[in-house]
């Protein structure tokens, strides 16, 4: 144990002293409690007494007779009294509304994704499109959740169909309410028992390597659970949290972590280094970076230089670590370079949700078309910043929930008026610029918010509109693969242009996107009439329709066959169809 690392905050691998770790004379158990008077491990129905070790700040206990799967945890005396907490470093934990944590072998399963984990980046030229999910609500297994192997079963051929090359999962780390979604963790190495175990999830993660699919895991560095088993007030005083509650209550009404901390530090960084290492995850995506860069993510209460250093070290040492790795910031602020590297003074992420993207179109989508000229440039808007970072578009889960409507429902007019519209969005969200996210159920329609108690209504796909509309984003994400206009410049200046941003009247927009080896144009009206509409293309002399999104296959009114648009002496020239866009190949 590196004391002087674990203590000034540089640890990225605490847990492989920490927790509980199987060797030739038993299962040693080991926890820091500085201020605690006495700590027994709680096993086998017994109370046995700890011994301190190292600079008897930590416990340290060694069981004979102890193996795989038992359950523990630590009595922690303080003041004349105790409190019985789950191990902090714990590799598992018994299934809600027990706490206990459980004996796991990090070392039972054998990956078989070398060819994978050499090969992997952070996919800035390539494409990457992430189906975000959460594990208990994609599908049941009856009435209850698959096991992490299991659904390997059913998730694997779904993605593949659907062409993403990642999946991105919520919080998988355990925690005692369903309701928080995995956002407020009592067990942060712990994959959580809802779905199995820590080697289940680590064949999960195999299985989506091997054919082809990255995983990532969304991380919660900010707060933790307030459950008295876990991390607040470990060892009888606030070890992980801010001594003060005007800082150490989240909005949430959970504890901030004390980030200042050199032993919260190194608790942290080896928590996420730990699911990057032992359980081969691809990235991670921070959730709440707002809350780090300033105090409780009020920008006028200024920033937090200790949570600021925190994450720029953090960032550093897991790309130092973790070859390939993405790093994701959900962050809905503006501050500066957060995905700039660390020595050219950034935070060292590689992408950053584009949020104000997200709100600006689904704001655009929810108007009335008769409104739409005056918030014409909510869709323009995006391209004036996007160049200050390396965005990420998402349609999250965030937008599904808590009387928001879905994706599909918030588009403005009835039912029928409401495909059309997603068709041509979900099309204008393929050729901007930036990595593409969205969220179970989005991909059929889902009309219901999101429910982690109930499984999607996949019956949506038995009405046609809803299958057609599953039928039309599943070519939409294929096309995204197979283009590499759509993915390779992302973040480069010529890889994007405005051909048409000047049509406010009309609601017409023409976009072009460029890669080393091909050339798109797509043409979007965004209004509820029929209209003709002329582009110049001087230096174009032969081009291909790729995808309208009115065509009947997709729920829409336009044969494939017919000949809506003709090249004639540089112009392009198409009758665009109400609330409609159309892909076009040079």
């Amino acid at each position: 144990m590196d004391l002087y690392g674990f203590y000034t905050g540089a640890m990225f691998d605490a847990y492989q002293w920490m927790g509980a770790h199987i060797g030739e004379t038993g299962v040693t158990f080991r926890t820091f409690a500085p201020n605690a008077d006495g700590v027994s491990l709680l096993i086998l129905d017994r109370e046995l007494p700890m011994n301190k070790t190292l600079n008897g700040q930590f416990y340290e206990l060694t069981v004979p007779e102890a193996t795989v799967g038992m359950c523990y945890e630590y009595r922690i005396y303080h003041h004349n009294r105790f409190t019985d907490h789950c191990d902090p470093y714990g590799f598992g934990m018994e299934l809600r509304p027990n706490h206990r944590s459980i004996v796991r072998d990090l070392k039972a399963y054998q990956f078989q994704d070398s060819a994978w984990m050499k090969r992997r980046t952070n996919c800035m030229d390539r494409p990457l499109n992430i189906y975000e999910m959460h594990l208990g609500s994609w599908q049941k297994n009856g009435a209850d959740w698959f096991r992490y192997d299991e659904l390997a079963d059913h998730l694997i051929p779904y993605l593949k169909e659907c062409g993403y090359t990642h999946v991105e999962m919520l919080p998988l780390s355990e925690h005692p309410c369903d309701e928080s979604w995995g956002y407020q963790n009592t067990g942060f190495f712990a994959p959580t028992s809802r779905y199995g175990t820590a080697e289940q999830l680590m064949e999960l993660i195999d299985r989506l390597h091997q054919n082809g699919i990255g995983a990532i895991l969304d991380v919660v560095p900010v707060h933790f659970a307030l459950d008295d088993y876990g991390l607040s007030n470990y060892d009888g005083d606030a070890l992980y949290e801010y001594p003060h509650s005007d800082v150490g209550v989240s909005e949430w009404g959970s504890c901030n972590f004390m980030h200042s901390r050199g032993e919260v530090k190194s608790f942290l960084q080896s928590s996420v280094n730990y699911w990057l290492q032992e359980y081969h995850f691809d990235g991670i995506r921070l959730d709440a970076v707002s809350r780090l860069i300033y105090w409780q993510g009020d920008e006028s209460r200024g920033e937090n230089g200790n949570t600021i250093a925190f994450l720029k070290g953090m960032n550093q040492g897991l790309r130092e670590r973790n070859k390939g790795i993405m790093l994701i910031a959900e962050d809905s602020t503006n501050y500066p370079k957060v995905t700039e590297p660390v020595d050219a003074g950034g935070l060292g992420f590689d992408y950053k949700w584009d949020l104000g993207w997200m709100h600006d179109t689904l704001e655009y989508f929810q108007s009335p078309a008769g409104e739409r000229t005056q918030k014409y440039h909510k869709l323009t808007f995006s391209m004036m910043y996007f160049r200050n970072e390396k965005y990420l578009l998402p349609f999250s889960h965030d937008e599904v929930v808590h009387g928001k409507a879905t994706i599909l429902q918030k588009m403005s007019g009835d039912y029928d008026d409401k495909f059309p519209q997603a068709r041509a969005m979900y099309l204008y969200m393929l050729v901007h610029p930036g990595k593409k996210l969205n969220f179970m159920g989005n991909e059929i329609g889902h009309f219901r918010e999101w429910d982690e108690k109930r499984q999607q209504d996949w019956e949506l796909l038995s009405y046609p509109l809803h299958d057609a509309f599953f039928r039309y984003i599943k070519r939409l994400n294929h096309l995204y693969l197979e283009h590499s206009a759509l993915y390779e410049k992302d973040y480069e200046d010529e890889g994007f242009l405005w051909l048409d941003c000047g049509q406010e009247d009309r609601c017409i927009y023409a976009i072009q996107r460029n890669s080393g080896s091909e050339q798109l144009i797509a043409v979007f009206n965004f209004s509820d009439q029929q209209q003709h509409y002329v582009l110049s293309v001087p230096d174009v002399e032969k081009i291909e329709l790729l995808l309208h999104t009115g065509w009947t296959c997709y729920g829409g009114t336009c044969r494939e066959q017919e000949e809506n648009f003709s090249l004639e002496s540089g112009e392009l020239i198409c009758d665009l169809e109400p609330y409609s866009g159309m892909l076009f190949q040079r």
